[in-house]
């Protein structure tokens, strides 16, 4: 932290420092021309802004929590790592596949706030699923899964903005493009 409060000094006396030169050593320009000034004031203005920031924060911010490692404020990415096994994915993938595919019902019976719902609570589970299996799997294997997946997942968001329009022409054309790429993913993963 002490070092980052350096560094954010060294700045803020960098800009203070090139302000002083450019409006004592150059010369004053025409009173007609003005706005070459307003420029370099506008540009000191915003160095002095962003270094003045830059140390509130520094300030702000609490310090790394000792032992864990992680700086303060960094970014949490769990949703990019797996939070299961392949096998643990594995076990419950089929379950996950069948509960997306129950949104038939509620295509037959029009039910469109429904369907978004039911969309909405069973894509994610699968997803992690897929994600999960596809990264265990041997490299030369990934990229046709990747291409699955992708339109897997591109057909799930199509079926929530046809049923948000209520076209039930694309809700179907969607659905059916959902249960031939989880045919193919499965027929592949299994």
């Amino acid at each position: 932290m002490a070092a980052s409060r350096l560094a954010v000094q060294a700045a803020l006396s960098a800009s203070l420092s090139s302000r002083a030169e450019t409006t004592s050593s150059s010369p004053k320009p025409p009173s007609h021309s003005s706005k070459p000034r307003s420029q370099a004031t506008t540009s000191s203005r915003r160095r002095l802004a962003t270094a003045a920031g830059a140390l509130l924060a520094c300030q702000l911010l609490p310090p790394a929590v000792a032992g864990r490692g992680a700086a303060a404020g960094a970014f949490d990415l769990r949703l990019t790592v797996p939070e299961q096994s392949a096998e643990e994915a594995e076990a419950v993938v089929r379950t996950h596949a069948r509960n997306l595919l129950r949104v038939k019902q509620f295509i037959d019976a029009r039910s469109w706030r429904e369907l978004q719902a039911a969309l909405r609570a069973s894509a994610p589970n699968l997803k992690q699923d897929l994600y999960a299996i596809i990264q265990a799997r041997p490299g030369g294997e990934r990229p046709e899964l990747r291409r699955l997946y992708s339109a897997l997942f591109n057909s799930v968001t199509s079926l929530d903005y046809a049923a948000r329009d209520k076209d039930e022409l694309q809700v179907q054309e969607h659905y059916g493009n959902i249960v031939s790429a989880l045919d193919e993913i499965f027929a592949k993963i299994m």
